[in-house]
């Protein structure tokens, strides 16, 4: 066999014809050598003669001649054959609660592995094989091998096994992996790792993904290199695989109606047609969400469960008992043991019926707590049960997590939760002005206040339909407060803000104060800022709609801070209600709709559309982890009819027709924190200061600390997205990027398909501020909102969610509140025990998991690319220096909105943390 090689050689002194004693030394340099070596001419075939054609420039001519060359001048032996080991990392199918017994387990069931159960075939990246549809040739078939014992970096869950490949000169380098599993059970390929490949090094591969036995596939699986290629970038031999792999994620040739199977990887579309129950009765039905103009909502992900009876376009639950084996690309659902735990357990919990067993358990206890005593045994003493003969059924209604958060002893003590860090201190500071101002800072919801830029505040409602919805508040009631400013000075010096929650609330109300338990206004609250830094609120205003009908307007009443006597509680009523609008827009839009939801179509089109290879791919796949089965366990237990946020948000049954409502105002562009401060009025542009943006409250500690994550996680983007993209015409001209961006507009947010705010994705900074944007909602925003739900709303009176009487009006109802103001306030706000349920949710899911990834933090081994590894370990490096200075700021004590009177720092954006509920830690993802 003749090889040819057509290669460029400058100087034509180096080509002499061969002699029997001259060596490659003596014929070629050292630079020319290792051009023919890496051209694979280190070792000839072994034939006795081959003919290298060599194209010469000499004076700007090519010249061409042949050569003899006789292989056993160079090696008079046959060559060596060349072993190639490789390591495979495997993860047990289920995890074990009891980590010291993980591994004699995982031998003893996966021991079955090996001996030709599990094969390997490496894929070239060079060489094409008209035999294989001119994909990459293929290499022989290695099997997977007993266990390696010396590898120490394992997690616990991990075994590590071996893999041999004979080497083969016609693959050169490997692109890609052939992995079949012959197995009667699938196990799940963390890595593998090539080791000392000739001319290339190791090589590694990073899979994540469950392998079922190959009788499920239609082709076997494929997993790539590290290495990472733009579409016109990737090796011939590797195109094909890299079309097909997209295909098969995009769930091409199955059917739209066909039930995805556990072992389907397909991510696709759907609307949120599954909440409703109406083969249950009518009150159980539920609109479909998604796909109108009266109801649009983001995409979820497909699982095609066949129609309920009684309505063909709603899709059937599955048994409550089974909801959290819901379909979900096998790869997205959870693999680590605390959330797996949590989420069967919280499922069974809620879904079984743990509301009703506790109205039949507690029917002799009213639904209110008397005081604040009763409230706080809940942390300190709990709830004394005098019959404990149901305890034996209460065990088996509730597993092994729920039944810990609610159970803290034997069984005597129920309901005893850990005291969230708002009363640790001081068990009154939540019910100062300075307290409640504060969080609207620093709290769990910091993302509402705006500068006051109109007096009186003015409403964007439709007149028409709404009548005159403007604000009743006067001049008069705020002068005599601003420290000697008229209003207009005030407003001019960028010292009056407002945080209004009127308009979002007003076009339900009247459904649901009629139809539903809840009492709940429509509030608007005046705040000025003080020269220490500090917010002072001025009045509060509560509205209904008219009594004779919506479009004759609301109806207002205002109240001011006192001190003492009916109008001091009469005050604190009202700021519970404003509390109320705040912790439900919290729970139901700044976290479920604005993270949660928003984030899925982004999800299921990146896998569909981005290639594994696509550097893009790879910058934003940590962000997207848990996210999808989170969000399918909240459709299971939370969104549903009846479901959590019914029982326990003040809309009731009206929790996601609130939520598509305010989706209408949704933009991705807004998400972003500089462009959303200087929407609300809170900062303005200034190239002098830091990041470029001049807060107008300088100490108001999200915005402050939220500039410096967002602007470490801007410049990481920007110069990994400059690495790859070298030009606008390169972005503009990505095949697979293109097809990404159209499909998030037009099918994953497909409602809002026509709005002007999307960017055109064709230059490099509209896609460097969109990554930018997508990682910050995905973990900076989200642990704002998640992390510290416990601390801050697991004392219900803080972040009452529900509103269960109007304020009172009578002569008895204001003797009553003279006489027990502190009892009023507990029959007012949330107080039942079924709520209190609720909070063992809540705090389950402030906890951070053993195994939590945290933003600055990633996978060894995610990419083969050297300056993206080092800019992410410039970005690393950035966030723990942004993370003192977080804690240094929370020691000033001139700062004051960062501790306030309940000595709690503000550490939500903070990006490390330990284990369990800490109020801080940024997570990669949209996790719990």
């Amino acid at each position: 066999m003749i090889n040819l090689l057509k290669c460029e050689i400058s100087n034509t002194n180096l080509l002499t014809p061969l002699t029997n004693h001259q060596s490659k030394s003596n014929l070629f340099s050292s630079s020319t050598f290792s051009l023919l070596q890496s051209r694979n001419l280190s070792s000839f075939p072994n034939h006795n003669q081959s003919k290298i054609f060599f194209s010469l420039k000499s004076k700007g001519k090519a010249k061409g001649s042949y050569y003899s060359v006789v292989k056993n001048t160079l090696d008079n032996r046959a060559p060596a054959k060349v072993i190639i080991e490789g390591i495979v990392v495997l993860k047990k199918k289920t995890l074990s609660a009891f980590k010291e017994d993980v591994k004699s387990k995982f031998v003893h069931s996966d021991d079955v592995l090996i001996g030709g159960k599990v094969s390997f075939q490496l894929v070239s990246a060079v060489h094409t094989d008209p035999a294989n549809n001119y994909k990459g040739k293929l290499g022989k078939l290695s099997y997977l091998e007993k266990g390696v014992k010396t590898i120490t970096d394992l997690a616990d869950d991990e075994l590590a096994f071996r893999v041999r490949f004979d080497w083969d000169e016609d693959i050169d380098l490997p692109g890609a992996l052939i992995v079949r599993n012959d197995h009667d059970s699938e196990f799940y390929l963390r890595t593998i790792t090539l080791k000392e490949i000739p001319r290339h090094g190791s090589i590694h591969f990073v899979c994540n993904s469950w392998i079922y036995p190959a009788k499920y596939y239609q082709k076997d699986r494929v997993f790539f290199t590290n290495k990472t290629y733009l579409p016109h970038q990737t090796p011939a031999p590797l195109c094909k695989y890299r079309e097909e792999e997209l295909e098969i994620l995009r769930g091409e040739g199955k059917d739209q109606n066909e039930m995805l199977l556990e072992w389907d990887r397909v991510y696709d579309y759907a609307y949120y047609n599954d909440l409703g129950k109406p083969d249950k009765g009518k009150e159980y039905v539920r609109p479909i969400f998604g796909g109108s103009a009266e109801y649009p909502y983001p995409r979820r992900g497909r699982t095609s469960r066949p129609p309920t009876k009684k309505d063909p376009h709603t899709e059937s639950r599955l048994p409550l008992a089974k909801a959290k084996d819901v379909y979900v690309p096998r790869d997205e659902k959870f693999a680590h043991l605390k959330l797996s735990d949590f989420m069967g357990d919280t499922v069974k919990s809620i879904s079984q019926g743990v509301f009703g067993m506790l109205d039949a358990i507690f029917d002799w206890t009213p639904t209110k707590f008397h005081n604040f005593k009763e409230v706080h045994d809940l942390y300190e003493g709990a709830i004394k049960l005098q019959d404990r003969s149901f305890l034996d059924k209460f065990r088996k209604l509730v597993p092994t997590a729920f039944l810990k958060a609610l159970f803290r002893s034997d069984g005597a003590d129920f309901l005893n939760y850990p005291k969230p860090d708002i009363i640790k201190e001081d068990e009154s500071a939540w019910r100062t002005d300075e307290e409640f101002t504060r969080q609207m800072l620093a709290g769990i919801n910091p993302f509402i206040i705006r500068r006051l830029e109109e007096f009186p505040p003015v409403s964007r409602l439709d007149p028409v339909a709404y009548g005159n919805q403007n604000s009743s508040i006067t001049k008069e009631c705020l002068q005599g407060n601003l420290d000697g400013l008229s209003v207009e000075e005030a407003m001019q010096r960028n010292r009056l803000f407002i945080l209004d929650h009127h308009d979002i609330v007003m076009p339900y109300l009247r459904q649901i104060n009629t139809e539903t338990t809840s009492k709940v206004y429509a509030t608007r609250t005046i705040l000025f800022l003080k020269e220490d830094g500090t917010l002072k609120p001025l009045v509060i205003e509560l509205s209904l709609p008219h009594e004779k009908g919506d479009k004759f307007g609301a109806v207002s009443e205002l109240h001011a801070p006192a001190n003492d006597g009916i109008k001091a509680s009469l005050w604190q009523l009202a700021k519970a209600y404003v509390a109320v609008n705040d912790s439900a827009y919290h729970q139901l839009i700044s976290h479920w709709l604005h993270t949660h939801a928003v984030m899925e179509p982004f999800i299921i089109a990146s896998n569909r559309q981005l290639s594994m290879l696509h550097p893009i791919y790879k910058l934003l796949h940590p962000h997207f982890r848990d996210t999808m089965p989170v969000n399918t366990v909240a459709r299971q237990i939370a969104l549903n009819a009846d479901g959590l946020f019914e029982q326990a948000v003040f809309p009731r049954q009206y929790v996601v027709h609130w939520t598509s409502s305010l989706y209408k105002k949704w933009a991705l562009t807004e998400q972003a924190l500089p462009r959303d401060l200087i929407k609300r009025g809170m900062a303005v542009k200034d190239s002098k200061s830091p990041h470029g943006y001049k807060l107008l409250i300088e100490d108001y500690p999200y915005a402050v600390d939220g500039l410096q994550i967002w602007g470490a996680i801007e410049t990481w983007v920007k110069e990994y997205c400059l690495f790859y993209y070298k030009t606008d015409i390169m972005v503009a001209n990505d095949p697979e990027l293109q097809s990404w961006w159209k499909e998030i507009r037009e099918i994953g947010h497909g409602d809002k398909k026509d709005e002007k705010w999307w960017p055109e994705m064709k230059t490099i900074n509209e896609l460097t501020e969109t990554c930018t944007t997508i990682i910050w909602v995905a973990s900076a925003l989200h642990a704002v909102v998640n992390f510290g739900q416990y601390p801050y709303s697991g004392h219900m009176p803080n972040r009452p969610t529900i509103s269960r009487r109007f304020m009172p009006k009578t002569k008895k109802e204001l003797k009553e509140l003279e006489k027990n103001p502190d009892g009023v306030f507990l029959k007012t706000v949330t107080s039942q025990l079924r709520t209190l349920a609720c909070l063992s949710v809540i705090e389950l899911i402030s906890r951070h998991s053993e195994d939590e990834v945290y933003l600055g933090q990633r996978e060894p081994g995610w990419t083969s690319d050297a300056p993206p590894i080092e800019a992410f370990k410039r970005f690393s490096k950035k966030l723990e220096s942004i993370e003192k200075e977080i804690l240094d700021r929370n020691k000033d004590p001139e700062l004051k909105n960062r501790v306030g009177p309940a000595k709690l720092p503000f550490t939500l954006l903070c990006p490390s943390s330990g284990v369990g509920i800490t109020g801080r830690g940024i997570p990669n993802s949209v996790s719990i």
